[in-house]
């Protein structure tokens, strides 16, 4: 019997991959041309505009209560301004893109860690060996890359910060999320991610940028590559129930961004270090793989 299921819905848990994976990189360009807060308040700017043409032509509902606004907005400035903030201010600093997508990476491994004491979830052997191998596996590439290019301690305790952000955002969230249109979402996100990051960049930075084509494409590829096109493949995903696609390899995106950065900037990964992200790969699939099960 053949299937009805169209091709692109087949191949969007690995496009949506490959398009968030190269966001690492794609910033780092972005980032040789504009400071971290004026290259995050273009893109955040675009995407609310974007974001606010969808929600005037689809005319999605609005959240019921007060209290969904403030979740909606809480959950944008963690993930909009604090984590993507933290980790453009990380990438200015000299951390590598495969060492931040590496660190990203453990975000689920903390969650599941976190959330059984808001839920009382049973946490079980295999997520704590997957974080200890995460957690090993990073420090192996953080080493090897110090041989290479000097941590800052800056950059990353801004990392460290940035997956403190994400992952508060995600159990937020999780504790207190609602099933919100997601153009009403991301347009309240998005815009609370702006007006997080607007004081920074007004008090901080020069506010110039070199207009430059490789700026121009860097900064359309994070606009509708990372937050147009990747979240409409989700969104699709999620109505056809494949997330657990999407998080069963989500363990890739690490490698793949380190490969990704090496042909965009000629960050070089040591051999020692893709030992590394295989251990801590393996760490996140093996911490990872009930959840995304338990998801379908």
């Amino acid at each position: 019997m053949i299937s009805s299921r169209p091709l692109w819905l087949t191949l969007a848990p690995v496009m949506f991959l490959a398009l968030w994976s190269a966001g690492y990189a794609v910033a780092k360009v972005g980032l040789q041309y504009s400071e971290p807060m004026t290259l995050l308040a273009l893109r955040f700017g675009l995407v609310v505009i974007i974001m606010a043409i969808a929600f005037v032509i689809m005319r999605p509902p609005l959240p019921n209560k007060p209290m969904d606004w403030v979740h909606l907005a809480v959950v944008g400035f963690l993930i909009q301004s604090v984590y993507f903030g933290l980790c453009y201010i990380a990438f200015r600093a000299g951390v590598a893109a495969g060492t931040v997508a590496l660190l990203m990476s453990l975000q689920p491994i903390l969650v599941a860690l976190l959330a059984p004491s808001w839920t009382g979830e049973n946490i079980g052997w295999r997520r704590w060996t997957g974080l200890c191998m995460g957690l090993l596996g990073t420090a192996i590439v953080i080493a090897a890359r110090s041989a290479i290019e000097p941590p800052t301690i800056l950059g990353f305790a801004c990392t460290a910060l940035a997956l403190l952000g994400i992952t508060a955002g995600s159990l937020w969230e999780k504790r207190f999320g609602l099933n919100h249109h997601p153009i009403t979402a991301n347009l309240v996100g998005y815009a609370a991610g702006l007006i997080g990051i607007v004081p920074a960049m007004l008090l901080l930075e020069t506010m110039q940028v070199n207009w430059t084509w490789e700026f121009s494409i860097a900064l359309s590829y994070l606009v509708i590559g990372n937050s147009v096109i990747a979240f409409g493949l989700l969104l699709a995903m999620i109505r056809a129930g494949d997330v657990s696609r999407v998080s069963a390899l989500f363990f890739l995106v690490p490698p793949l961004a380190a490969l990704l950065a090496w042909l965009l900037l000629g960050e070089i990964m040591p051999p020692i270090a893709w030992i590394g992200m295989i251990v801590a790969a393996f760490g996140v699939y093996l911490a990872t793989r009930n959840i995304a099960q338990a998801k379908v």
